[in-house]
């Protein structure tokens, strides 16, 4: 199976290096059937300069920010049956791309596969509630896929999809941006075969926006997104927008 590996990439002049050298060290002496695709978003940094550097990594250009429209723009470049997307601020670990063949290879109804998100450059507490996140947001996928077959879960930054499941299923949703995006894809997959989240599949990622945030407020924003998209097929903001707009119709209504 061939493998196309899409990576957006906004202002990463910093990471996008270490980011393309950790895939080909990884794949170094392997005999995959490979093609590297780096999305420079709208970048007004050097981030270009830097992707354009990588002979083995080709470029595309997408004007228009935003996520779901970079991951977009390297899937109608690419050609692999397997589509892998994965952050401009992550590393592979060691062993990732054999996981990913062994996976698809063994079970032919396979359309989905992610894994967790290692935070190489977070403190020690910092992980263990990232860790915690996680297994919380894996009894709640296990419970919401196997017992009210209502979605899946996907981890943005580090699924890979198969073509054919994507086209299924119409392809990326223009209503959906950055929160929600990976949960809306998990729930339209699974009505096509099987999505699957392992432990077993990590890849690094920097932590340095998460800081930022705050993993508490984060992982709200995650919870809020993925109970919106898993009832209402919409972004929380979307959902929250309409409830709004429908109220004051309603208060409007009353008060004439």
């Amino acid at each position: 199976m061939k493998l196309s590996m899409v990576i957006p990439a906004y202002n990463e002049e910093e990471l996008i290096g270490d980011c393309l050298n950790s895939i080909l060290l990884e794949i170094s002496g392997k005999n995959y059937d490979l093609e590297v695709i780096v999305v420079n978003n709208a970048s007004t940094d050097k981030t270009r300069e830097i992707i354009a550097s990588f002979p083995k990594v080709r470029l595309v250009d997408e004007p228009y920010k935003g996520l779901v429209r970079a991951r977009r723009a390297g899937f109608l470049d690419s050609s692999g049956e397997l589509v892998a997307n994965i952050d401009a601020d992550t590393r592979m670990t060691e062993g990732w791309f054999d996981k990913v063949f062994e996976e698809f290879s063994k079970n032919p109804k396979l359309v989905g596969l992610s894994g967790p998100f290692i935070y190489y450059d977070l403190s020690k507490q910092a992980r263990a509630g990232v860790r915690l996140f996680y297994y919380l947001g894996f009894i709640i996928y296990l419970f919401n896929r196997y017992i009210f077959g209502v979605g899946s879960m996907l981890q943005g930054g580090n699924f890979v999809i198969k073509r054919t499941a994507l086209e299924a299923i119409g392809g990326f949703n223009n209503e959906f941006d950055f929160w929600g995006e990976d949960t809306d894809l998990a729930r339209r997959l699974v009505k096509v075969g099987d999505v699957k989240f392992t432990f077993d599949l990590p890849i690094y990622a920097s932590g340095r926006r998460l800081e930022k945030e705050g993993i508490a407020r984060t992982g709200w924003r995650y919870a809020l997104n993925y109970f919106s998209t898993i009832f209402f097929k919409k972004p929380y903001e979307t959902v929250k927008q309409e409830l709004k707009d429908k109220y004051e119709k309603t208060w409007a209504k009353i008060k004439e």
